[in-house]
């Protein structure tokens, strides 16, 4: 019945603006989406998933309503400086949680928590 995770839509305030930062930290192309009323819905995809981001409201989803989002990396302490280089600030973690799998999460420029998880 499932298959696999196709997409991850998060909620923020500045959609286009999540989705450039995104974009240009991973090094990816932006796409961007303006519907009639002029709510924009931008996105990237990296490994075949596409991560969007959506306007934050309260009738579709609150700020930090959003499932946290993980990225498989190689070295979360390596990933986690890059991240924090690059503008995020630190949430929680790193934490072991299993032998060999450790994960951290951080808030990126625009408040979103993100997660990283790996050796």
């Amino acid at each position: 019945m499932f298959k696999s995770v196709t997409t991850v839509m998060t909620f923020a305030l500045d959609p286009g603006a999540s989705a450039r930062w995104w974009g240009e930290f991973l090094g990816v192309p932006v796409t961007t989406d303006v519907s009639d009323t002029g709510s924009v819905y931008a996105w990237v995809e990296i490994a075949g998933v596409e991560v969007g981001f959506h306007p934050a409201d309260d009738a579709r989803n609150r700020r930090g309503g959003s499932p946290v989002v993980y990225w498989g990396v190689d070295d979360v302490d390596h990933a986690r400086e890059r991240l924090l280089a690059a503008g995020c600030t630190h949430h929680r973690g790193p934490l072991t949680i299993a032998p060999g799998r450790r994960i951290a999460q951080l808030r990126d420029p625009f408040g979103t928590v993100i997660g990283i998880e790996g050796p």
